[in-house]
């Protein structure tokens, strides 16, 4: 006879742990979107445990030293998963930790999701000699040993089922528009763009390659290319480029005071799954340039053309960044008031459970 019977791992049924190797120190998407699920969460009655590689000793990530890499044992990691009594497990990355909590998570029978953060075939792609193709296989094997995984976009969902991915959930996105606004409440707002001449074109994320940064910095554009954030090709853009103003990262209402004294946001990325720090600039009321592609697009939706666009996608991004200067910064800002991180976190806490409710395990 078959039947169906709980998972045989029964922590507390209000607690999730999430295990993730993109956590603080670091600065990007990825841990600001946890970092607000913990919040959310919290505030929903959850218990919320975090496994990263702040728990365990680490090494520099090749070629990109600002990540740390965890350097832990299976019975390790094992015996902090089993210590957090968690129902609900989560893992967040494709890293080391990821790949070994996903493994004994399988050999002890527990339901997980995985997150489909990042384009991560196309980022090595950019990166070594080989076609993305040749990624999406391994990748493939990495989530759908899970029992659901989550996508920020109807596009990446749709693209994902075409690479073979299974059990595909939405999870959306959301922006502190308490933060990120168009005059955060400062005396030093003018400080940011002192002397700096108008118009001020902004690049905000990591300077890394698959950013595709130059196309934005080869640009013949009036005024100021600004660039807020680090990475591996930051030393290297900074030479290269000599009249743009590179600032590293910055976080908060520092971060936000960048964003309301520029005055459009330039996105050359081609390979995000959405763009969190599309959502801030919106927030600060300012337009986007970007090219036609995935993440700009699905953001956008039908405010990238007509009366009340809030951007502009095109394949000539100077074009773009040029026409977007016309867009008022009020339109952007209302915009972006209908993303909020609670419905992003209610998304998550219904994926999660839902899950853990349906996993069903075959028995005689």
């Amino acid at each position: 006879m078959i039947g169906k019977v709980k998972p045989a791992f029964t922590g507390d049924e209000k607690a999730i742990l999430i295990v993730t190797d993109a956590y603080r120190p670091q600065v990007n998407g990825v841990v600001r979107s946890i970092e607000y699920m913990e919040e959310e969460l919290r505030g929903m009655g959850f218990r919320v445990e975090i496994l990263s590689p702040d728990r365990f000793r680490t090494m520099p990530c090749p070629g990109y030293a600002e990540i740390r890499l965890a350097l832990t044992r299976p019975a390790t990691l094992r015996k902090h998963m089993i210590a957090a009594g968690c129902a609900h497990l989560h893992i967040a990355t494709e890293g080391p930790l990821g790949l070994m909590a996903a493994n004994i998570a399988r050999r002890l029978s527990w339901p997980f999701t995985t997150a489909y953060h990042s384009r991560f075939p196309e980022y090595a792609a950019a990166r070594v000699p080989l076609p993305a193709a040749f990624f999406y296989g391994w990748f493939r094997r990495f989530h759908n040993k899970g029992d659901g995984c989550m996508v920020v976009t109807e596009t990446l969902k749709s693209d994902l089922a075409n690479h073979g991915f299974k059990r595909l959930m939405r999870w959306s996105r959301g922006v502190d528009t308490s933060l990120f606004r168009s005059t955060p409440e400062t005396d030093l707002v003018n400080e940011v763009v002192a002397d700096l001449p108008r118009p001020i074109f902004l690049y905000v994320g990591r300077v890394s390659v698959e950013k595709s940064i130059p196309d934005f910095l080869d640009l013949d554009l009036p005024g100021t290319k600004m660039v807020v954030g680090d990475g591996p090709e930051l030393e290297r853009l900074r030479r290269k480029y000599p009249g743009v103003q590179f600032t590293g990262a910055k976080t908060g209402t520092d971060l936000a005071r960048h964003y309301a004294n520029a005055d459009v946001f330039v996105f050359p990325s081609k390979t995000d799954t959405f763009g969190l720090v599309v959502l801030e600039a919106l927030a600060c009321g300012l337009p986007i340039a970007a090219y036609p592609v995935m993440g700009p697009r699905d953001v956008l939706g039908e405010h990238a053309t007509g009366p009340e666009r809030i951007g502009v996608l095109s394949e000539d991004l100077r074009q773009a960044a040029l026409d977007a200067l016309d867009i008022p910064s009020d339109r952007c800002r209302a915009f972006a008031l209908g993303y909020g991180w609670n419905s992003s976190a209610q998304q998550f806490r219904d994926n999660v459970l839902s899950v853990r409710s349906s996993v069903t395990t075959d028995v005689p």
